[in-house]
């Protein structure tokens, strides 16, 4: 399954006035970048991956439309799947790529 070039589209809006943002074809979806690192991505699977602080991901799981992401049959703490369903309005969309861009900037440049 392709990822939605549509959600893509909705994030590149989100993302445009930040510098050091850089697209990138990855995991069957496309990932935005943030001075080489990772913060957000539209899945091939379907909704967003987002990057998170690993000490937050419990919490966050509690949450509707949220859950572990999971690659190779490990679930990988500091990542989330949001579902469709998550992602729907503008709002709901903004926190997702804020927190996940905020994480990646506070992260080392690569």
């Amino acid at each position: 399954m392709a990822y939605d070039e549509d959600l893509a589209n909705r994030i590149r809006e989100l993302t445009s006035a930040e510098r050091g943002v850089e697209e990138k074809r990855m995991f069957g979806g496309l990932a935005f970048l943030i001075n080489g690192n990772m913060s957000v991505a539209a899945s091939g699977r379907g909704g967003l991956m987002v990057r998170i602080p690993p000490g937050e991901t419990e919490a966050l799981l509690q949450r509707e439309h949220v859950e572990p992401m999971v690659m190779a049959g490990r679930e990988m703490r500091g990542w989330l799947r949001i579902g469709d369903d998550g992602v729907r309005t503008k709002r709901q969309l903004t926190s997702w790529v804020t927190r996940g861009f905020d994480y990646a900037k506070s992260l080392p440049p690569k």
